[in-house]
């Protein structure tokens, strides 16, 4: 009987702590570089994604980070420009900022200020064996600081709005581990204040589009090979002869063998994609082509579908002050919610004086 009670009293217990601990309102939150041009890959992998919860009604936030695109060496006038051309390019896929928050990370301070409190309850050691930091440091002979501490203030852009559930492909959920981490770390040694951010995981078929030069390989900004990726603002003539060099096999039939023929099935996954066909369905209409063929298909195909993002780029960034004001009003919506954690946040370590506390103080002396 003192067993069942006993047993009756902890799940009741858990149960008031698990709610107590969870007890937030579903927030998504995710970043994006302003690091040169975007791509298929991350239009089909990332902002695709982000249009489809925005699309369900979700509370998503939005930041470019512009941050974490200081960490090694940069040109300031090229940022800029990146960072007004991410900002129509966003818009011009779909972003909306009555549905989304969508704000330039540098204009928030609460991000910096929170990833100074965070890294200091962090390790040197624990930040050393982070994945990112020792892919990014192997061929560098100085290693700049930011390298070493930006996976803290990636966890506290997430944590700044108490996210609980962030966007990422399967290869990046190393990527907030840092962040679930130091959740836990935070509510253990001065009370709960963060949800543990969750991933949320983009398995689209879409979701890891390959070089086109190497196809093994995920599409990535960082290769030096600008054929092996389709930017969303490349002109017809560069995308026709990217997809025409694209690397594919010495087979002129058309099938989609990934494992296999990694190549050709790239194409038809992006063919699928930018026309909404199915898999099987491209295979049969290719049935009588080879693989060069089918690459001119594919390239109309791409050219259709990016055009009129293309169009809609240019017009945003022909009136930079409407730019301007989006960021602007996006800053002002996340400094509102962010500030609230960062006060939370002093409060709880010491660092904010509360008004009747220095009443007292005052009495007293």
């Amino acid at each position: 009987m003192l067993g069942k009670y006993l047993l009756t009293n902890v799940k009741k217990c858990f149960i008031r702590q698990f709610s107590s601990h969870n007890n937030y309102p579903k927030r998504i939150f995710s970043g994006i570089q302003p690091t040169g041009s975007i791509h298929l890959g991350n239009y089909l992998g990332a902002i695709a994604q982000w249009i489809k919860l925005q699309q369900e009604n979700e509370n998503l936030i939005l930041s470019i980070a512009d941050l974490h695109s200081i960490t090694l060496p940069h040109d300031p006038e090229k940022l800029s420009q990146n960072i007004f051309e991410l900002t129509a390019t966003l818009l011009a896929c779909g972003i909306n900022t009555q549905k989304t928050i969508l704000f330039q990370q540098s204009t928030v301070h609460t991000h910096a200020e929170l990833s100074w409190c965070l890294g200091c309850i962090t390790t040197m050691a624990r930040l050393a064996h982070l994945p990112q930091y020792k892919e990014k440091s192997v061929e560098l002979k100085d290693i700049p600081l930011g390298l070493f501490v930006y996976p803290v203030l990636q966890a506290a852009d997430i944590l700044a709005y108490k996210a609980t559930h962030v966007p990422v492909g399967e290869d990046q959920v190393q990527q907030i581990q840092l962040a679930q981490e130091l959740t836990r770390i935070f509510n253990h040694k001065f009370g709960q204040t963060f949800p543990t951010p969750h991933t949320l995981i983009t398995s689209s078929e879409y979701g890891r589009i390959k070089s086109l030069r190497n196809p093994t390989k995920k599409m990535s900004k960082s290769d030096p090979d600008i054929k092996s990726r389709i930017c969303l603002t490349d002109s017809t003539d560069d995308i026709v002869n990217k997809i025409k060099k694209a690397v594919t096999d010495f087979t002129s039939e058309v099938t989609f063998n990934p494992e296999e023929r990694p190549g050709v099935s790239n194409l038809i996954s992006i063919h699928s994609f930018v026309t909404n066909k199915s898999v099987d369905d491209i295979c049969r209409e290719a049935e009588n082509l080879n693989t060069g063929q089918y690459k001119m298909v594919v390239a109309d195909a791409v050219v259709s579908y990016i055009k009129p993002i293309q169009e809609s780029i240019s017009r945003y960034l022909d009136d930079k002050t409407y730019l301007v004001g989006i960021l602007e009003e996006g800053r002002d919506k996340a400094f509102g919610i962010s500030q609230n954690t960062l006060e939370e946040v002093h409060q709880k370590m010491g660092l904010k004086v509360l008004l009747k506390e220095a009443t007292k103080i005052t009495m007293k002396s």
